[in-house]
């Protein structure tokens, strides 16, 4: 296996961010996407087909928006199977549905080419700094294999299991955050609206039972009207907590805490936040509680 060499498919927000980690490490990368120009400007060389991305490496990776995407991107006309070769491993980075992604491990399989899910965490900031968290699912050699692949990208790599592992993990852990940012967003307009000075209330959250990632993390910039662009938008965060709830319907566990999030992230797109950063969910709860946002202005 070549070790200088992966190619990439999707450079976007997440994805731009890891193959440019991936260069500056010294890694040739050539890199596909929809929009040409993305690949110069990770650094990586253009390729004009998905074709030209399976020619020129033994690890490719994926990071793409959803499993419609990744599927369309496997298995469309020429696509990442029609032009798999034996000896591959394919790492899908993305957020995916894990019948999905255990479908498409079978299919490589079947290539003999062996298939990584790779959730990620830690936004946009942790990919610039090379700073993610992976979970990951698979096969353990496979994974033992792409080591070095993972390093420029990530602070920490958690093997989780076989196929579809590295997936579930993910949804799981979106949730979670989904929760918590809808929750304190919440929260945050509820205090501006009772007149509390919101430096001192976070103050008291993250020093008492109700700290969580957003009042640690986001919320004391947000108050200073830093949003914090450049991360997981509310659409994205809504297909996100749809993912969990088809997984955990799947699963046969109850989900009685998605409303919250469904309903925040929902309104949020349907105020014209759709496609900007999450944190925004707070000013479209304070655009239907009176117009409030949490900054003096």
């Amino acid at each position: 296996m070549d070790r200088k060499r992966v190619g990439f498919i999707g450079l976007g927000n997440m994805g731009g961010r890891m193959a440019r980690r991936l260069v500056g490490a010294g890694i040739a990368v050539r890199g596909h996407d929809s929009d040409p120009a993305r690949a110069a400007a990770a650094g990586a060389e253009p390729a004009a087909t998905i074709r030209e991305v399976m020619e020129y490496a033994d690890v490719v990776m994926l990071s793409l928006p959803d499993s419609k995407a990744v599927e369309s991107v496997a298995e469309g006309p020429g696509g990442v199977l029609e032009h798999c070769r034996q000896g591959q491993i394919v790492i899908d980075l993305s957020t995916a549905a894990v019948s999905s992604t255990v479908r498409l491990h079978a299919r490589f399989a079947g290539r003999g080419v062996r298939y990584v899910d790779a959730g990620i965490s830690g936004g946009a900031a942790a990919a610039e700094k090379g700073a993610l968290t992976l979970m990951v699912g698979g096969d353990t050699g496979a994974i033992e294999a792409v080591g070095w692949a993972f390093e420029p990208i990530s602070a920490k790599v958690v093997t989780m299991g076989g196929s579809g592992a590295g997936h579930a993990t993910k949804l799981l852990n979106n949730f979670l955050n989904a929760v918590s940012l809808a929750a304190t967003a919440e929260v945050m307009v509820a205090g501006k609206k009772a007149g509390l000075d919101l430096h001192r209330l976070l103050d008291v959250i993250n020093s008492s039972s109700g700290v969580n990632f957003a009042s640690l993390n986001r919320f004391p910039f947000i108050v200073d009207g830093n949003y914090l662009e450049g991360g997981l938008t509310s659409k994205l965060m809504s297909k996100d907590v749809v993912l969990y709830v088809d997984m955990v319907r799947e699963l046969g566990v109850a989900s009685l805490n998605a409303a919250g999030p469904v309903a925040s992230f929902g309104l949020a797109t349907a105020l014209g936040y759709g496609d900007q950063i999450s944190n925004r969910v707070v000013d479209a709860i304070g655009d239907v509680s009176g117009g409030v946002r949490l900054q003096s202005i």
